[in-house]
């Protein structure tokens, strides 16, 4: 009696170890009821995974920069520095990619959000965090990687209260600077200013102020568009495709400034509209 328990305690374990696929996941169908679904959904996870690669591709080529720059070999450490940067906007062209594939296939699962949001961390947190390290905050022993662990946690606080507000915020706003956005502003610092052939440690100081406003405001409270309110399925005027062609012509212009200033911009639009707010607000009363 003994044995057949202990076998069957054995089995049992066994059983639990080994189906490391078999993901379940519960649910509703469309008239409300409770149902488990078995697996994953491969295309939208596609995008998220190359979006991780991308994030991990760029702390690999931060690394590589900052061994470059200790062997006083100034020109690699550029060269890794822009494989590193251009890493991580090819994330957030990925990771805009993975969300609307799956609304468009209707392929949306909880594995997946969280899937993107670690995804997003390694991208959006880390690798940026780890870029302006290895480029400028480097040279200011504690207190550079003390900013860069700021931004870090700031990413990973952001994601986990976007987590948790996701089936409540208001979709047309983003409560705090959302990631991509803020690793916008630190990956176009760097290649912007690396690609003139500036380096870091000549701006510290201005590097270290821009990475902390970044990682706090992205835990702020300060509104920023999504963008989500734009219908890309519906038909639209004709010149809005030369507006698109014109966009692409004016960012391959000169893809280092205008990305920084385009993320610059939205960056600060937030504390903008917010002080206009209490202005107007202050007038009012």
């Amino acid at each position: 009696m003994r044995e057949r328990f202990e076998e069957r305690n054995q089995v049992s374990d066994a059983a639990s170890l080994l189906p490391i696929d078999e993901h379940v996941e519960e649910g509703h169908d469309a008239e409300g009821h409770k149902v488990r679904y078995r697996g994953i959904y491969l295309l939208p996870n596609l995008f998220t995974t190359a979006n991780l690669f991308a994030g991990f591709y760029s702390i690999i080529n931060s690394m590589n920069a900052q061994g470059s720059l200790a062997a006083g070999d100034v020109a690699s450490a550029s060269k890794y520095f822009f494989f590193a940067a251009i890493a991580i906007f090819i994330a957030m062209v990925l990771d805009v990619l993975d969300g609307r594939v799956a609304r468009m296939t209707n392929t949306q699962s909880t594995f997946g959000a969280e899937y993107d949001s670690l995804s997003d961390m390694v991208a959006f947190g880390v690798a940026p965090a780890l870029l302006t390290f290895a480029w400028a905050l480097g040279d200011m022993g504690r207190v550079g990687w003390m900013v860069a662990f700021i931004y870090v946690a700031g990413a990973a606080l952001r994601l986990a209260r976007f987590n948790t507000q996701v089936s409540t915020a208001d979709k047309r706003y983003f409560i705090g600077l959302a990631t991509p956005a803020a690793a916008g502003v630190l990956d176009g610092v760097v290649w912007a200013f690396s690609d003139y052939g500036i380096q870091g440690s000549r701006m510290s100081f201005l590097v270290a102020l821009v990475v902390a406003a970044a990682g706090m405001l992205m835990v702020s409270n300060i509104k920023y568009s999504s963008f989500k309110q734009f219908d890309l399925k519906g038909r639209v005027p004709f010149v809005a495709i030369l507006v698109v062609v014109l966009v692409f012509a004016v960012v391959f212009s000169d893809p280092p400034r205008i990305l920084l200033l385009a993320f610059l911009i939205y960056a600060t639009s937030g504390p903008i509209q917010y002080l206009l707010h209490l202005r107007r607000s202050k007038t009012l009363s």
